[in-house]
């Protein structure tokens, strides 16, 4: 099989939504780029496109470095869609341990641990409670936010998009863009989570501070035991603001699932330190992968 040219390679669009919302309550993923919203609100970010080889659904994409790369094939014949995007040069990302152990085992393929992908897998009841010594301090920046701030935790709903959207743009500002080159990629990302939540399917908290807010986060179901958060944002310059919204949404959202997947970090130090601050229950191995002839 050859890759299929134009028209059979098209962009992902909201009109996907069905398809790969059934696709993935079937496949029931751990690793927090596949759900539909992992996908569609970072479209452009990653260029992100669709077609089928044979009768396998596979999604195309590419870094921020402008890599071109796959996902691991939703459906069908798997390990024939493999071998085709192997052949065309394209590099596999995202693949999990049991994906990588069933499908990437040919001493053809060169496959990496991709540790600045791995996903931070953590007890929803920990992120919702702070128990024991280990979260002390996080507890402490909480209750320091608590004492010097009137505040309100509510559910994230249409009335908060504005208030939401002015909270990003001065964390926009706030932020040091020359060094990360992803940073508006990723801020493009979040505002149209935040004005579609309704729309896709996102839910979330915010917070309040004398009615002007302050901080949000916005998840969804990941699988049958995990939700995933996608989208978090908090005002930089309150101390504790952070730890509470983490709690909140923990707390307040999901309370049927066992885990939060937080995501990864990127290979960021400072990112790195504040998720494994958290007590992660387990990281979420994912292996890239490609042909060694290529």
């Amino acid at each position: 099989m050859e890759i299929p040219s134009w028209p059979a390679i098209r962009p992902l669009d909201i009109g996907d939504k069905p398809l790969l919302d059934s696709i993935f309550v079937r496949l029931q993923p751990r690793v927090s780029e596949l759900t539909f919203n992992g996908l569609y609100l970072f479209r452009r970010a990653h260029d992100y496109h669709l077609t089928r080889i044979g009768d396998s659904l596979v999604l195309l994409g590419q870094g921020y470095d402008a890599r071109r790369y796959f996902l691991p094939p939703l459906e069908g014949d798997v390990a024939g869609a493999l071998g085709v995007l192997f052949d065309d040069g394209r590099e596999l990302y995202g693949a999990d341990e049991a994906f990588a152990a069933h499908y990437l085992t040919g001493t053809e393929l060169e496959v990496t641990e991709d540790r600045n992908s791995f996903d931070y897998l953590y007890l929803r009841e920990e992120l919702a409670t702070l128990p024991g010594n280990r979260f002390h301090k996080k507890k402490n920046r909480i209750n320091y936010f608590a004492t010097r701030h009137t505040f309100e935790v509510s559910i994230y709903a249409p009335h908060h998009r504005c208030g939401c959207l002015e909270l990003l743009d001065t964390w926009y500002r706030m932020a040091e863009h020359e060094e990360n080159v992803s940073l508006d990629l990723e801020l493009e990302a979040t505002a149209e989570a935040i004005s579609m939540a309704e729309q896709v399917g996102l839910e979330g908290v915010v917070v309040t501070v004398d009615g002007t807010v302050k901080a949000f986060a916005l998840g969804e179901r990941l699988n049958a035991e995990t939700a995933v958060c996608h989208f978090e944002k908090a005002d930089p310059f309150m101390e504790g603001l952070p730890q509470l919204v983490n709690r909140e949404f923990s707390r307040l959202l999901f309370s049927d699932c066992r885990y939060i997947n937080r995501e990864q970090d990127l290979g960021e130090p400072g990112l790195r330190s504040a998720k494994l601050s958290y007590h992660p229950a387990e990281l979420v191995k994912k292996f890239s992968a490609r042909c060694r002839l290529h």
